[in-house]
């Protein structure tokens, strides 16, 4: 069975997406609501965490999901090229890759436990890309805002590499600027369900992940909510 890319469908029609025959139109009612700032996401004591874990869609969707997680947004980091487009990131090479800014409630969820959701939610054995989506853009990393995170991460990565009884290819990197994709991306899962759901489906990320980690990334997040809500 072919996989259907990334590339592909955000080369589609926006207004609707045709998959296995039919036409599906974007969701309606999902807010494009504005981004916090650093100032607003300070005052309300939030903390940000930046994963990337392949196609942003969906590591928006699974970080979610996550109890005390505020907000995700998608966009590019971790290269030169300033302002950076999704045509940019995906087709040059920028050392951009696709990730997402994780803002956070550190009285309900730890960085920790954000970084155990991110390993268990992507293939961090592959240096290639993720799924079906292959390319430099594509690959996982960690972006860390000091010696603290990068210790949390790393001892993570360690931790992961017994689990799994693999190499982890995943660097930990030093955070950037993070550049806000374009609002095509932004909340794409909830804004286009059906197409999102088979899309991702068709990139096999839940069954590669699954047979890596024993668990789809929805009931892995599933465990580590019950864990958080009982404290």
């Amino acid at each position: 069975m072919k996989t259907l890319s990334r590339r592909l469908m955000v080369a589609l029609p926006i207004a609707a997406i045709v998959t296995a025959g039919v036409i599906v139109a974007p969701r309606v009612g999902a807010e494009n609501k504005p981004p916090l700032t650093e100032d607003q996401a300070a005052e309300a004591g939030l903390a940000t965490a930046i994963f990337a874990g392949g196609c942003f869609w969906c590591v928006e969707s699974d970080f979610d999901k996550v109890e005390g997680v505020v907000e995700t947004l998608s966009g590019y980091t971790g290269g030169a090229l300033d302002s950076p487009t999704y045509q940019d990131v995906t087709y040059t090479e920028t050392g951009h890759f696709e990730a997402v800014r994780v803002r956070y409630d550190p009285d309900i969820v730890d960085y920790e436990t954000l970084v155990e959701v991110f390993f268990r939610t992507v293939d961090p054995t592959d240096d290639g890309g993720q799924f079906c989506d292959r390319g430099s853009s594509y690959r996982t990393a960690i972006f860390v805002a000091g010696a603290a995170e990068r210790e949390i991460a790393e001892t993570e990565k360690r931790e992961a590499a017994v689990a799994i009884s693999d190499q982890i290819v995943t660097p930990v990197l030093d955070a950037g600027t993070f550049w806000p994709a374009e609002d095509f991306h932004q909340d794409y899962y909830l804004r286009n369900a059906n197409s999102y759901s088979f899309y991702r489906w068709r990139c096999g990320r839940d069954a590669t992940v699954e047979s890596i980690w024993g668990l789809e990334p929805a009931d892995t997040i599933k465990q580590i909510n019950k864990r958080l809500v009982s404290g």
